[in-house]
């Protein structure tokens, strides 16, 4: 499986901890990387702030990977690009926020992503990628 990051999501832990929790991107990245162990499977992890990186990342995941749990920040709420990408790879992504997003700013309630997603996981915290992993993992 591969987990995605996107813009931000590097300052995790110290941008918005009420939002985001006080958990680094890194101590998150462990837990998932804990998580998928125990279930038999491995993760590798991926965060960029750049839309070209997160497309190309993307691509390259096309055949090397059963599914994406992809936190694409605030490129959800505005990146066709990534749509395209998502519905060109044939492989499932999750679309995973730590935060509600419906509980948030009105701008945050439509994603552009989540009609070529599996599915999407929010407002969980952490727990939100982990819930996306193990969707992904019955997927298979």
């Amino acid at each position: 499986m591969l987990v995605m990051h996107g813009p931000n999501l590097n300052l995790t832990g110290v941008r918005e901890p009420g939002v985001y929790g006080t958990e680094t991107l890194e101590d998150i990245n462990r837990r998932i990387a804990a998580h998928a162990e125990k279930r038999g499977y491995a993760c590798d992890f991926f965060q960029s702030n750049h839309e070209g990186e997160l497309l190309d990342r993307l691509h390259a995941a096309r055949g090397a990977y059963d599914g994406v749990a992809f936190n694409a920040g605030d490129y959800t709420f505005t990146s066709i690009a990534l749509r395209d990408a998502i519905a060109a790879v044939g492989i499932p992504v999750v679309e995973v926020h730590l935060s509600n997003v419906y509980a948030r700013e009105e701008f945050r309630h439509h994603s552009v992503l989540a009609p070529v997603c599996a599915g999407g996981v929010y407002g969980f915290g952490r727990q939100s990628y982990l819930l996306a992993l193990d969707a992904l993992a019955a997927m298979k």
